[in-house]
């Protein structure tokens, strides 16, 4: 069963008071991200990379995105295997966090 997480985080950028750009991480609904053209994406509980999923058919699943490693949704508290743990294991930042 593949996981579907239809929030995550988007890659921005805002003006910083001595000049220039910084880039920060904004929760956003997946649908919302790609009618603004947000282009990267990372999960918003374990900040591990994630897999964009279009609507590709009319009646399909709407847009979302899953975890790239296994290891992370095992871990992550929106991941599907994490549900599905029955060993009492706690949620972690993702191996390898998006930055």
């Amino acid at each position: 069963m593949p996981e579907k997480l239809f929030t995550c985080e988007v890659k921005r950028r805002r003006v910083r008071a001595a000049g220039g750009y910084e880039p920060f991480w904004k929760i956003k609904n997946v649908q919302e991200a790609l009618v603004d053209g947000d282009t990267e994406f990372r999960c918003k509980d374990c900040h591990g990379a994630v897999k964009l999923h279009k609507r590709a058919v009319a009646n399909g699943a709407a847009p979302h995105v899953e975890h790239r490693l296994k290891r992370d949704s095992e871990y992550c508290p929106g991941g599907y295997f994490f549900a599905e743990a029955t060993d009492g294991r706690e949620p972690r930042i993702s191996c390898e966090p998006v930055r």
